[in-house]
């Protein structure tokens, strides 16, 4: 499977922006005990408490910055990691894969609570084109450097000196990556020939191959609580080019054991959303709950969504999708499934006509954040006890203009 405009594109820009504007807002010490998400909406970063109280998107007045986003959070939870990009060097007539490494990105880091901004990552640069894939450490990350040469990961600094190669030049682009419960152990997925799942040490070292079969896509590996598995999607692009569907994996990453925890694709995976007017997407990943099951986003059987792909024509913008309302049928739950027995259980009611997706349990294990979007609609942000009770929708976005991609502070 030869690596695509789509892998560059998602290894290269994470899907959290945050729009340039004026103002700083910070996390107060707070009165409320219900957690911050943030998530994306309208072009924009956006923080929220998961009650649903004090929506107030991330803007900065940073001189010459056209795009923000979020990036990480470092230990401890008081920081997170940044990336803004400088007005884009691609274009309709320059494809982003041979010119987007032109394009100058900065990193910061931002106090959540004084809503102090720092830029970090200038020592020693190397390139123009800087994207933090994984935080590993208080001081240490891994850092995307694009070249027209191609596409490395290095582990570096926070302030970008003492470089060291994770990868070399010409073995694929790495990207999905999952720090284990122990911080020792790094888990991504390497879009090469084929896509492969591996494991090294955060530093690159003493890499080994967890899974591999010709044909597949095997995308997105999560750590299990206990740190000795992980879960990821198995996708089969010849007989499903817009990657809507997969099935769950499941390897033991101390072991030989490789397996298929679901068969038939019966998740959601490259998920898709809204009308002419307003769309987004985005690949749909699994997650474990604090209790050791898989979390995911289960179709009803026979689903299709209001926008199809479209076999044959060229990707020029990264979704190549029609809209066809009339077609669309079914929709998605929110599921847990038991890694052992491959026993399932619905979070969320299957419903005609609704989409529940991006399943994400709160550090504590006490609450799940998801989307939820009709068919042809705008999604909203979502939360409920982890046992799926007590469901209550938090946001509609800024202005109306929908939620997607939330991820819990």
């Amino acid at each position: 499977m030869p690596l695509s405009r789509r892998s560059l594109l998602t290894a290269s820009v994470a899907a959290l922006p945050v729009a340039a504007e004026a103002g700083r807002p910070a996390l107060d010490s707070g009165r409320s005990k219900s957690g911050w998400l943030f998530f994306v909406s309208n072009g924009q970063t956006v923080m929220i408490r998961a009650d649903g109280s004090e929506q107030k998107p991330l803007s900065f007045d940073v001189p010459n910055q056209a795009a923000w986003q979020a990036s990480g959070v470092l230990p401890g939870g008081r920081k997170a990691l940044l990336l803004s990009l400088e007005p884009a060097t691609f274009g309709p007539d320059r494809p982003y894969d041979r010119y987007f490494w032109q394009t100058r990105t900065h990193l910061w880091t931002y106090d959540l609570k004084t809503g102090k901004l720092d830029e970090v990552a200038a020592r020693g640069r190397m390139a123009s084109f800087y994207t933090p894939q994984l935080v590993v450490s208080a001081d240490r990350v891994l850092m995307q450097v694009a070249r027209q040469t191609g596409v490395q990961i290095y582990s570096m600094n926070l302030d970008g000196s003492d470089p060291v190669e994770f990868t070399k030049l010409g073995e694929g682009v790495p990207y999905g990556f999952s720090l284990s419960p122990d911080r020792s152990q790094v888990a991504f997925h390497l879009a090469a020939n084929g896509y492969q799942i591996h494991v090294s040490r955060p530093d690159g070292r003493e890499r080994r191959l967890i899974d591999s079969q010709s044909g597949h896509l095997y995308f997105g590996p999560a750590w299990s609580p206990d740190g000795r598995r992980l879960a990821y999607h198995d996708c089969v692009p010849a007989q499903d080019p817009g990657h809507d569907t997969s099935d769950v994996r499941v390897a033991d990453v101390t072991g030989p054991v490789r397996r298929g925890l679901t068969s038939g694709f019966p998740l959601w995976f490259a998920a898709t959303y809204g009308n002419p007017r307003r769309r987004g997407s985005g690949s749909n990943m699994v997650s474990w709950s604090r209790t050791g099951e898989v979390l995911c986003s289960r179709r009803m059987p026979g689903s299709r969504v209001a926008w199809e792909y479209q076999v044959g024509r060229p990707d020029t913008d990264h979704f190549n999708r029609e809209f066809n309302l009339e077609r669309a049928r079914g929709g998605s739950f929110l599921c847990r499934i038991h890694p052992d027995t491959g026993e399932w259980k619905a979070l969320t009611p299957a419903k005609v006509g609704r989409w529940d997706f991006r399943v994400t349990e709160s550090p504590d294990g006490r609450h799940i954040a998801f989307c939820r979007a009709d068919t042809g609609g705008l999604p909203s942000l979502w939360v409920m006890d982890s046992d799926g009770r007590n469901a209550r929708k938090i946001s509609e976005g800024l202005e109306g203009a929908g939620c997607d991609h939330p991820r819990w502070l």
